[in-house]
């Protein structure tokens, strides 16, 4: 089979160019490895910002769509101290610039924008080899192939599209955060409930860097939450996650005198403890032009949760998609002039989040009221922690 564009992964960037490709009648074919649009949970709640993210949803003439998936009063944010201590406090009072949406809602909309067959599900890339004049082909699981003019790897932190590009791997930052649920939080635990308050919690201990517990409130009374630890892959290791009670305990060892409205984020999940460790590219990656073929979002820049991820990928997928229709004659020129400013602005969102605050920073940036929606520390920042 063969395409003009061939994108693999539908996640939100990849799912972003082929609704602008559509839109400037430029046909596209995205292959996802997931069996279908609910394989799996899409991840929890993102807050979209107005300088990417939105704009990338305009591009895509989604906004109309995209205005009632945002859940209203979530723009809210706490800090608390290890004890439970509320050090910062700001409502949702309507005027932020980020508001929030549940991942899977916003990916639906996206998908349901795009002509039917566009999205081949099932489809598992498995290699990929280079072809004359700029094609290649892609491999997937079961012997299919697919040949294509322009490939674009939109799959993710191990993209199996990058080494056509880039030696570069992702590599383990030395911190993971541990996801768990509380469900119908407010019934069955309304003192976490209360701490996490309406929107977004960041709970930290000055004296003890590197431990953070950042929660989310979600639809239906569900509370999100990530245990952040500065520990080595071998100290995770040691845990048995297949064994919910017991991994559960030995993470709460690691809050030992923390509030229990806090540490019960960990002991009271519904769900056993999900460890994911962070990982990234290098500062800077970039590649030389290779004809044909590109990057855009993690398998391009990969850094730590920090909130921008997401959003930038949508945004690479819609600069993609109009440089495409600029030049739709050239791909090389359309790839030239996306990459020309795609390295610099996955730089910028990797030197955002490469820098990972102590307690004392973060207590300080909140007491000074430096906090914005779309200005946060990273290790504060609302986690989209994805495997």
């Amino acid at each position: 089979m063969r395409t003009p564009v061939t994108i693999i992964g539908a996640g939100l960037g990849g799912l972003v160019l082929a609704r602008v490709l559509h839109l400037h009648g430029i046909a596209a074919a995205v292959y996802e490895a997931e069996a279908s649009p609910t394989a799996r949970s899409q991840g929890g709640m993102l807050d979209i910002h107005d300088r990417n993210g939105q704009l990338a949803l305009q591009a895509a003439g989604l906004m109309d769509e995209f205005r009632p998936l945002v859940l209203e009063g979530r723009q809210a944010i706490r800090l608390l101290a290890r004890d439970g201590t509320v050090l910062f406090d700001k409502a949702d009072d309507g005027t932020g610039t980020s508001p929030e949406v549940q991942r899977g809602e916003l990916r639906q909309i996206l998908l349901d924008a795009l002509p039917a067959g566009t999205v081949r599900w099932g489809h598992k890339a498995t290699g990929v080899r280079a072809l004359a004049e700029g094609c290649h082909e892609v491999t997937f699981a079961g012997g299919t192939t697919a040949v294509t003019s322009l490939l674009v790897g939109a799959d993710g932190a191990w993209s199996r599209m990058r080494p056509m590009l880039s030696d570069a791997v992702p590599e383990y930052v030395g911190r993971s955060v541990v996801e768990t649920f509380l469900y119908d939080a407010d019934t069955r635990h309304p003192a976490t409930a209360r701490a996490v308050g309406g929107g977004t919690l960041v709970a930290l201990d000055p004296d003890a860097n590197g431990k953070w517990f950042v929660a989310h409130r979600e639809k239906g009374g569900i509370l999100r939450s990530y245990a952040m630890l500065t520990r080595p892959q071998e100290w995770f290791a040691t845990i048995d996650f297949t064994d919910a009670v017991a991994a559960a305990a030995r993470l709460a060892e690691e809050f030992e005198g923390w509030a229990p409205e806090l540490t019960a984020l960990i002991t009271a999940g519904a769900t056993a403890p999900v460890l994911r460790p962070l990982h990234a590219l290098p500062m800077g990656h970039r590649w030389d032009r290779v004809p044909g073929v590109t990057l855009l979002g993690d398998a391009a820049h990969l850094s730590t949760p920090n909130g921008e991820g997401a959003n930038v990928a949508m945004l690479d997928g819609a600069e993609l998609g109009k440089a495409i229709a600029a030049h739709p004659d050239d791909i090389e020129t359309a790839l030239t002039a996306y990459e020309q400013a795609l390295f610099p602005r996955g730089a910028a969102a990797a030197a955002v989040a490469a820098h990972n605050p102590t307690s004392q920073e973060v207590i300080n940036f909140f007491a000074q009221g430096e906090r914005t929606d779309d200005s946060c520390p990273a290790g504060a920042a609302p986690f989209d922690a994805r495997s």
